[in-house]
C-alpha cells in the first residue's frame, strides 16, 4: 500500500478564514457554540415556542403546585367574556399572549343537559374536589358574542342572538357538547413539573435564557465601549492622560465587583435595565487594561510611523490601523466576561436585586425553590442551576477556542497522510 502526504497551502487564506479553519479543529470549542446558538435561538424564538405562551409565562395554577416532571393535567378551558387577545406573531413572540380562555384543572367531568359538570382538580388522594355546573355555551361563547340565551329542553337546541352576524344562531346540544370535547377539553403536560406558584417550569425556564443573554450581550457591549475608549486613549497618548485613567483603573479594579454591582444596583434602583448598566460598568476594566497594553505594544510599529508621516490624524490611526490589529484578544475576553456576566445576574437575582418578579430569571428560580434542596424537590434548584452551568461552560470553551484560534503560531501547515 502506498501512501502520499499532501501540502496544503493556506498562505493564500484571509486571516478570518485561518481562524475559523482552527477554531473547527477544537471539538470542545465547536460544541460550546452549538450550544450558545440553541440559546440563543431558544432566547429569540421566546414565546413562541414555550408551552405556557403567557407574558412571563406567568399562568399561575395554584393547584398544580410542585407536580413532578412529566405530569399531565386536565383543562377545561373556558371562553373570557373580553375582547380577543390574540397577537401578531412578532410581539407574542417578544411579550407573550394573554389567552382568550380561562383554564380550570378538572379531575373528571360529566355532561348534565345544558351544562358540563366538572370536578375540580386538588392534588389529593382521593381527589374530593368541588363540583362546578358551566352552561355549556358559556363554556364555548363569550358575552359579548350573544345575548338573550334561551335553552330549548324540548328540542335539545341552545338559542341565542349572535351579534357580530346578527343571527339567530340555534345550536345542537349533541353538537355542542362534540365541540368542548374536542376544542375546550385540553391535556397538559409538564416536561419539567411545576414551580412553587403551579407554573410550567420548562417555559420559564426557557424564557429565563433570554434574560441571561441579553444582560451578557449589553453588559459586554457596554463593557468593549467604555473599554476601548479608555485604553486606547490611555496607551496611545500615555503621559498625564494615561496616568489619570490608570489610576482610574486601579481604584475600580480594588472593589470587589460584585460588591460594586450591588452599590450601583441600590443606586439606580432594582430592574433588570439597572442590571445592564451595572454590570457593564464594573467589567469595563479587564478591556481597558488589554487595549492599553497592546496599544502600547504596537504604537511604535513601522506602520503606525507611517500614518504619521503621511499627516493622518490620532484617531484615524487608532481607528483604522491600531484597533483592528489588537481586537483578536478583546474578542476572547468578552467571551469571558459574557459568562461572567450571566454568573453575576444569576447571582443577583438570587440576592433578590436583579430581575424582578414576574421576569422569570435563573438565580430568581434558585432563590425561589432554595428551601426545596434538602427535600424531595431539589430539581426545582438544580435544573436552573444546570442551565447556568451549561451556558457559563458554553461561552468558556469558546472563549479558549477563539484564543486558540487566533494564535498566530497555531501550525497550519501540518501534512496530512492519505491514499
Amino acid at each position: 500500500m502506498l501512501f502520499k502526504k499532501k501540502h496544503t497551502d493556506y498562505s493564500s487564506e484571509s486571516l478570518s478564514v485561518q481562524t475559523w479553519r482552527r477554531f473547527k479543529r477544537n471539538k470542545l470549542a465547536v460544541f460550546g457554540l452549538c450550544l450558545i446558538v440553541l440559546a440563543t435561538s431558544v432566547s429569540i424564538l421566546g414565546f413562541l415556542i414555550t408551552p405556557d405562551h403567557s407574558p412571563y409565562a406567568n399562568d399561575q395554577k395554584p393547584e398544580l403546585h410542585i407536580k413532578k416532571p412529566g405530569f399531565k393535567a386536565q383543562m377545561l378551558l373556558i371562553r373570557k367574556n373580553e375582547l380577543s387577545h390574540k397577537e401578531q406573531w412578532f410581539r407574542k413572540m417578544l411579550f407573550g399572549e394573554t389567552s382568550d380562555f380561562t383554564s380550570i384543572p378538572a379531575y373528571s367531568y360529566s355532561f348534565k343537559g345544558f351544562d358540563i359538570i366538572v370536578e375540580e382538580y386538588t392534588g389529593a388522594f382521593p381527589n374530593n374536589g368541588n363540583k362546578l355546573a358551566y352552561n355549556l355555551a358559556d363554556v364555548v361563547y363569550d358575552l359579548d358574542d350573544r345575548y338573550a340565551l334561551k335553552n330549548d329542553t324540548s328540542k335539545n337546541l341552545i338559542e341565542f342572538h349572535q351579534l357580530s352576524t346578527g343571527e339567530i344562531l340555534k345550536i345542537n346540544l349533541s353538537e355542542l357538547q362534540n365541540n368542548i370535547k374536542e376544542h375546550h377539553i385540553k391535556d397538559n403536560r409538564y416536561l419539567l413539573g411545576t414551580d412553587l406558584a403551579g407554573r410550567d417550569l420548562l417555559s420559564r425556564l426557557m424564557i429565563g435564557t433570554r434574560i441571561s443573554l441579553s444582560v451578557g450581550f449589553i453588559s459586554v457591549i457596554i463593557s468593549i465601549v467604555i473599554g476601548i475608549c479608555l485604553g486606547a486613549v490611555a496607551g496611545y497618548f500615555r503621559g498625564w492622560l494615561d496616568d489619570v485613567i490608570m489610576l482610574v483603573i486601579n481604584i475600580v479594579w480594588s472593589i470587589p465587583t460584585l460588591l460594586l454591582v450591588i452599590a450601583i444596583t441600590l443606586v439606580l434602583g432594582k430592574g433588570i435595565i439597572q442590571v445592564f448598566i451595572a454590570v457593564g460598568l464594573t467589567m469595563w476594566v479587564d478591556v481597558a487594561r488589554l487595549i492599553r497594553g497592546q496599544i502600547l505594544s504596537v504604537r511604535e510599529k513601522e506602520f503606525v510611523e507611517a500614518g504619521r508621516a503621511l499627516g493622518f490624524k490620532n484617531i484615524r490611526i487608532i481607528l483604522r490601523h491600531i484597533l483592528p490589529n489588537v481586537m483578536g484578544p478583546v474578542i476572547v475576553i468578552a467571551a469571558s466576561n459574557f459568562a461572567a456576566a450571566i454568573l453575576t445576574e444569576a447571582g443577583l437575582s438570587f440576592l433578590g436585586i436583579g430581575a424582578q418578579p414576574p421576569t422569570p430569571s435563573w438565580g430568581e428560580m434558585i432563590n425561589a425553590h432554595r428551601g426545596y434542596v434538602l427535600v424531595d424537590a431539589a430539581y426545582l434548584a438544580f435544573i436552573p442551576g444546570v442551565a447556568i452551568m451549561i451556558l457559563v461552560l458554553a461561552f468558556m470553551l469558546v472563549g479558549n477556542g477563539l484564543r486558540d484560534a487566533l494564535d498566530s503560531k497555531s501550525v497550519d501547515n501540518k501534512p496530512l497522510i492519505g491514499h
